[in-house]
């Protein structure tokens, strides 16, 4: 990768600017290059596309990303210590760089979308679940990005993917399966990155289904809230606030079920039935 696009390695970079990686940040810096044009091809063909980063560090994988042909990389990076060595990257991709230094939860992603938009990050971990659920519900949908490519500890990953009868079925599950077809693509050891992480990273990826159930967001959200809360419990008890046994009757269900047994289609009836 260093030979590819003729810029120094990763960890001459961090050296050179002081970045040691900050845990309040959430920071982990993903230093394999050969990893970072993995999670960079899993997002699939990047000629002509925009892609936003949230979190790009020393810029491992925003090299990945233009080296493969982005016509342009949006980088959202909370963290002003890495603005300079971002600022190297731009200098050799002239005009294809844009560097916005701001916290992601406060950006509104959709006006940083340019024609065909995909977005690739490896995420603070202290912040990744939000900025996932805020991008599965945004104003209006179809969205505005063409494709998610994430990196979460594994455990996310798993819940991300995780259907009826899974043990790690919950609220992100329903929402991640009503308008996306996520996947796991690879796991990422904890010493592909400094400071190692105590646990195994999973990058996800995720296609936005263009027609999902039609379903009121505000209602799945109280529905899987609700069910998810108490999920050792019957649906007739966790669901009481919301109607109980009688909005569980109109929408066709037993009361004697657990949220984990019941289907993306049967929340979003339960929400129809709000």
């Amino acid at each position: 990768m260093a030979a590819l696009d003729g810029l120094p390695p990763l960890r001459d970079v961090i050296h050179r600017h002081g970045l040691d990686a900050k845990k309040a940040l959430g920071q982990n810096f993903l230093l394999d290059l050969n990893l970072t044009q993995k999670i960079a091809r899993t997002a699939g063909p990047l000629e002509d596309v925009t892609v936003i980063e949230v979190g790009p560090g020393p810029g491992g994988l925003t090299r990945a990303i233009l080296a493969l042909g982005a016509k342009k990389v949006v980088a959202i990076e909370r963290d002003p210590r890495c603005l300079p060595a971002l600022a190297e990257i731009g200098a050799h991709y002239p005009d294809r760089l844009e560097v916005i230094e701001a916290d992601a939860l406060k950006i509104d992603f959709e006006t940083l979308a340019d024609g065909p938009t995909r977005i690739i990050a490896n995420l603070p971990y202290n912040v990744g679940t939000q900025l996932l659920v805020n991008w599965l519900l945004p104003k209006r949908w179809p969205s505005f990005w063409q494709s998610l490519t994430l990196m979460f500890q594994r455990e996310v990953g798993l819940r991300i993917v995780a259907s009826a009868d899974d043990d790690h079925y919950g609220r992100l599950g329903v929402l991640c399966g009503w308008r996306t077809k996520a996947r796991l693509a690879f796991d990422v050891p904890p010493q592909a990155f400094t400071p190692p992480p105590k646990v195994t990273s999973t990058v996800v990826h995720l296609e936005p289904i263009e027609n999902p159930i039609p379903c009121p967001v505000k209602s799945l959200e109280r529905v899987t809230h609700a069910a998810f809360g108490q999920r050792r419990k019957m649906l007739r008890q966790s669901l009481k606030p919301l109607g109980g046994e009688a909005l569980l009757a109109k929408a066709g269900i037993d009361p004697q079920r657990r949220a984990e047994t019941l289907t993306v289609e049967e929340f979003c009836r339960l929400a129809n039935c709000l």
